[in-house]
């Protein structure tokens, strides 16, 4: 069946479109429900339309920021403005311009407060430290599944997770390598082998989903060498 699917999809509706007749998420593959389509995108630019005014309030606070306004302040105005890129992410339509505002709006927050750390070099490392890891959450964010998995009300469910990575593209399957730690790598390698063993069996041609286990396989291998590794030393 031809569903209305939109070209860019909130996270509710990209999640239903990867289950969409696919057999990794059941068997047999199951088609989409019109009326589960359409409540998905309904709640997804609810969503949607609650965060653009959301945003304006945040924004406008932002302007409205004393200049000696404290770090207490300004620290939870930064940390308003990180959960509304993670937001950001999952929503439908083009939220560009938002996700590019808020980075603006975070490196002038950033350069007050790496003034006001003055000559204090553990303090302006810290800062460094913490940019860094914001540069790579964001980085990671720009792929879908990543900002499906990281979102407080995840659609993917613990059991989704591994036939969501089998059926990703590389980038995103690399992107959300970055996230998990060996342990749970492991247990994906284990979760996406015993399904493709079924399907196998069922006659499911499963090459592209088993390009994506190697990947998860050998990314799980490197983590437990290197932990193990540093434990020796």
């Amino acid at each position: 069946m031809d569903l209305p699917f939109t070209h860019k999809p909130g996270r509710r509706e990209r999640h239903l479109r990867r289950g969409h007749e696919n057999p990794l998420f059941e068997w047999p593959p199951r088609e989409v429900a019109p009326e589960d389509l359409l409540a998905a995108q309904k709640a997804d630019h609810e969503e949607m339309e609650i965060f653009r005014e959301s945003f304006r309030t945040l924004v406008q606070k932002a302007v409205d920021l004393e200049p000696n306004a404290g770090s207490e302040t300004v620290l939870g105005l930064k940390e308003e403005l990180e959960k509304h890129y993670e937001q950001a992410c999952g929503l439908p339509e083009d939220q560009e311009q938002e996700k590019d505002a808020i980075r603006k709006l975070i490196a002038l927050i950033m350069q007050a407060v790496r003034k006001s750390a003055d000559n204090d070099p553990l303090a302006h490392r810290e800062l460094q430290e913490e940019e860094q890891a914001r540069a790579i959450h964001f980085r990671l964010l720009e792929q879908p599944l990543v900002a499906d998995i990281l979102h407080p009300e995840t659609p993917i469910e613990p059991d989704e997770l591994a036939p969501a990575l089998l059926n990703a593209t590389p980038e995103q399957v690399d992107a959300v390598l970055e996230i998990f730690d060996s342990d749970h790598l492991t247990l994906l390698v284990r979760q996406g082998e015993d399904l493709l063993v079924r399907l196998e069996g069922k006659g499911v041609d499963t090459t592209q989903a088993r390009r994506r286990l190697a990947l998860i396989q050998e990314a799980a291998t490197l983590r437990v060498k290197l932990r193990t590794t540093g434990r020796s030393g």
